[in-house]
């Protein structure tokens, strides 16, 4: 009965006129970017978060979630379309869905993977309203000494997940540590590698390094390599799949679903992972093998079950705990900070309208994505000729007004340029910046944890392995990183991510 009635307030709040329509804001923004190849959700919502500031906190955070799964709904149409799949989690579903465009089944294709995500949506938002009240309520019980424990599990797992070498993703955790530091010690009050400069007193502005890194450096590399893009058809007909497709489809979708559910609360991109396990999966339980990468129905339904599955189950350890499952819930811990709210599991308790109406928001989220993504389908279409040389102005002029507004600080925009620089640096060396955004929000709160469970425990190390729950969750980090640095496993996740790349 508890949880109906947490529901009950969350759709009340998630219902006002106010909120309907930054949800609706939101899930637009989101499959538009996830339609316009080269830009994604991680720097779109970088670049908005200067415009949340001004808002409620329960209407921005509405507004920045429905960006990011919306951008999941988007991602195929380029997938199918031009074979160029906007986010990295829709890379999987151009294989098979843009051979069914070929062959005339692009509304077929579109409308599959719509479904899927919109049922593995639905089941996955039902699945964080479930488990999260008893995981709340299992993390109020945690010490200084297991938050520190759990961030490491955070870091170590993002580590392991990054694409790219496994080495230059620990240094990128390293950076943003080192970042992160930035700033006024909290309890000498003594500036730290502040560099004389009087503006990184409060350390660095979070705004201004997440809009560099993703932003701006996504632009640079997008202008660098900037394909053609060629719409396959004008226009898409044929958008209900028949009975034969949906018979197809049903078992793909509910696979998808529980392996999206599964993957995406794992730090460090379960989208991305559960999108390519879910492949994996399906080409190996089919009868038919050889179908996929010919236009296989289940190579479409899977993965984009699996990718918004991912997605959503992603908030589970961000509305919980406070930790961030990708630079995406980086984000959004972002925000919750400059909004005033401490991110963990105190928000379930003190903020209860904002817990559940943010859970009620997905599922109407959903269901305004599915309403408006098919009839709207002619238009992404026309989106997709317009080239980026025209789009990069508009976002760079949109970055710099969003983030001087944030303190009215002209220093914040050389901040800017000087990450956006760093950011594309890091892309042409191949280092992964996702793993750096995380250690910059975690650092912070990983060191305040630490010297508040030395202070308690009275400088004894020894309290981080002799209270049992932060020793297992060190002993899980430390699996991990054995796992990962196995050669064959290493061998396995570079292809995997190649494919991705």
């Amino acid at each position: 009965m508890e949880l109906f009635h947490n529901l009950a307030l969350g759709f009340s709040t998630a219902t006002s006129l106010a909120n309907l329509f930054f949800c609706l804001v939101g899930v637009l923004l989101g499959t538009l970017i996830g339609v316009l190849p080269g830009i994604g959700a991680t720097a779109t919502i970088a670049m908005l978060l200067p415009i949340t500031f001004q808002l409620e906190p329960v209407s921005s955070l509405i507004m920045l979630a429905g960006i990011y799964y919306g951008a999941q709904y988007g991602g195929s149409t380029t997938a199918i379309l031009i074979n160029m799949p906007g986010e990295s989690s829709s890379a999987v579903t151009a294989i098979d869905g843009y051979q069914m465009a070929r062959k005339g089944r692009a509304g077929a294709a579109l409308a599959i993977a719509a479904l899927g995500s919109f049922f593995a949506g639905t089941v996955s938002t039902f699945l964080v309203a479930v488990f999260a009240p008893p995981l709340t309520s299992i993390a109020l019980q945690f010490g200084a000494a297991e938050y520190f424990s759990l961030m490491v599990v955070g870091l170590v797992s993002s580590i392991a997940l990054a694409s790219g070498s496994i080495v230059k993703a620990l240094a990128m955790v390293v950076l943003g540590l080192l970042l992160g530091l930035v700033g006024t010690d909290i309890y000498s009050g003594t500036p730290r590698f502040t560099l004389g400069i009087r503006e990184y007193a409060d350390g660095l502005n979070f705004v201004a390094v997440a809009v560099g890194v993703f932003g701006i450096a996504e632009i640079l590399r997008n202008l660098e390599n900037e394909k053609t893009r060629s719409v396959l058809i004008s226009k898409v007909s044929g958008l209900m799949p028949t009975r034969d497709d949906f018979r197809q489809m049903v078992a793909p979708v509910l696979r998808g679903t529980a392996i999206g559910s599964a993957l995406g609360i794992l730090p460090g991109g379960g989208a991305i992972l559960a999108a390519f396990a879910s492949y994996t999966v399906e080409k190996r339980v089919s009868k038919n093998p050889q179908e996929f990468g010919q236009g296989a129905i289940a190579g479409v339904a899977g993965p984009e079950s699996a990718n918004n599955a991912g997605a959503q189950t992603s908030f589970i350890p961000l509305l919980t705990l406070g930790i961030p499952a990708n630079p995406v819930m980086a984000l959004m811990i972002g925000a919750m900070i400059i909004q005033g709210i401490v991110p963990g599991p105190n928000v379930a308790t003190e903020q209860p309208a904002l817990f559940w109406g943010i859970i009620a928001s997905m599922w109407i989220g959903n269901l305004m994505l599915v309403v408006l993504n098919l009839p709207l389908i002619g238009l992404w279409v026309k989106l997709l000729t317009i080239p980026y040389y025209v789009l990069f102005p508009i976002i760079m002029a949109f970055c710099s007004i969003g983030v001087y507004s944030v303190n009215s600080n002209v220093f914040d925009l050389y901040a800017v340029a000087f990450f956006g620089f760093i950011g594309y640096v890091l892309v042409k060396l191949r280092c992964e910046p996702a793993p750096l955004l995380l250690g910059f929000v975690l650092g912070p709160l990983l060191e305040e944890n630490l010297r508040r469970a030395m202070i308690l425990s009275r400088g004894d190390p020894s309290t981080f392995v002799t209270r049992p729950i932060s020793a297992t969750l060190l002993a899980l980090a430390l699996g991990v990183l054995i796992v990962v640095l196995l050669p064959s496993v290493r061998a396995k996740r570079e292809v995997v991510f190649q494919d991705e790349d």
